[in-house]
């Protein structure tokens, strides 16, 4: 349509200017009409060429090459369509003389034709290719966000199992309650496994599953304390992020000591982050890691990472015979 459009456009000024110049209406207007015309079929056939072939930037040269000849073909045939078609004398003298400059716009429009469809053929190209590498990734982090989601569970599940197994024959009632407590955290974590955000309100729920399955393994030897601003309760974090936090917490505080241990959670907001900590007591002397960087903690740093693009959110350090988890989650 907007071909057409300044097809028109053109016919209306190219006859204006040759009636200006003392051409007769009617051959103004034919030929107006013929050039006009053909000049936005070769326009429309050289867009097409570029849509489906551009070359590349050092053979540019190859356009301007298809321009000329293009233009020169153009001029052959409107001067034998013209030529053809009107027979006066002072006409035909005028067409001869004119031939050259016609050239010369015919060569001017087809070029611009021609440099804003490469420009525009080419954005769209890059455009696309964008969208494609884009969705790419986006394919790709989600994968490897679902794998680290599900690399979460088989560790906990098999302790879990092997404490209910050795609580069977001893405190059966102990055991029923903690097949419960299992299916009631399983389930919620199915509930939640198409989310990759939920409310800390949610995760803290999740977790005190977990905290629940724990202390019946530990016994009186797990104590926890969870502080939480009301405020940060509809705050979003990524899914399951807080469960191999304590997890780790609870590894490095508890395997080394007979004595109780406090794992403490904090969360509260500074203005746009949310800011998770978690601490726990341990024994530098006998931990296996005295940064506790196991999978668990370099799985949440992944997870950040592809989720916020960042690799500052995690962060780890010993005050004393504590260590802290700190997690900041970016809010919108």
């Amino acid at each position: 349509m907007i071909s057409v459009a300044l097809a028109v456009v053109f016919v209306i000024i190219q006859s204006l200017v040759l009636i200006w110049l003392g051409i007769s209406p009617i051959n103004s207007i034919i030929d107006s009409s013929i050039s006009n015309i053909l000049l936005a079929v070769i326009t429309y056939y050289l867009g097409n060429i570029l849509r489906y072939y551009r070359p590349g930037r050092s053979k540019f040269f190859y356009v301007f090459i298809w321009d000329l000849g293009i233009t020169g073909a153009w001029l052959l045939v409107i001067n034998w369509a013209l030529s053809s078609l009107i027979t006066d004398a002072p006409y035909l003298a005028f067409l001869s003389k004119s031939l050259p400059v016609r050239f010369f716009v015919a060569f001017l429009i087809t070029g611009l034709a021609a440099m804003i469809s490469w420009v525009v053929y080419s954005y769209e190209e890059h455009r696309q290719n964008e969208q494609r590498k884009m969705e790419a990734e986006k394919l790709t982090r989600e994968a490897e966000l679902f794998k680290l989601r599900k690399q979460l569970h088989p560790h906990f599940l098999f302790n879990s199992l092997n404490s209910i197994s050795a609580l069977i024959g001893s405190q059966p009632e102990e055991a029923r309650r903690m097949v419960q407590q299992l299916a009631d955290f399983l389930r919620g974590t199915l509930k939640t496994e198409e989310e990759l955000q939920v409310t800390l309100e949610e995760e803290l729920r999740l977790l005190q599953l977990y905290l629940d399955i724990e202390k019946v393994r530990f016994g009186h030897r797990l104590d926890t304390l969870i502080e939480a601003d009301a405020t940060c309760l509809t705050s979003k974090i990524p899914q399951l992020l807080l469960q191999p936090i304590v997890e780790n917490a609870i590894k490095f505080g508890l395997y080394d000591t007979t004595e109780k241990v406090l794992i403490k959670l904090t969360a509260k907001r500074e203005e746009y982050l949310l800011l998770l900590s978690v601490q726990n007591p341990f024994d530098a002397s006998t931990s296996i890691s005295k940064k506790g960087t196991g999978f668990g903690l370099s799985s949440i740093s992944r997870r950040l990472y592809l989720l916020y693009g960042r690799n500052d959110l995690l962060d780890t350090k010993a005050d004393g015979n504590i260590f802290i988890t700190t997690v900041k989650i970016p809010q919108l």
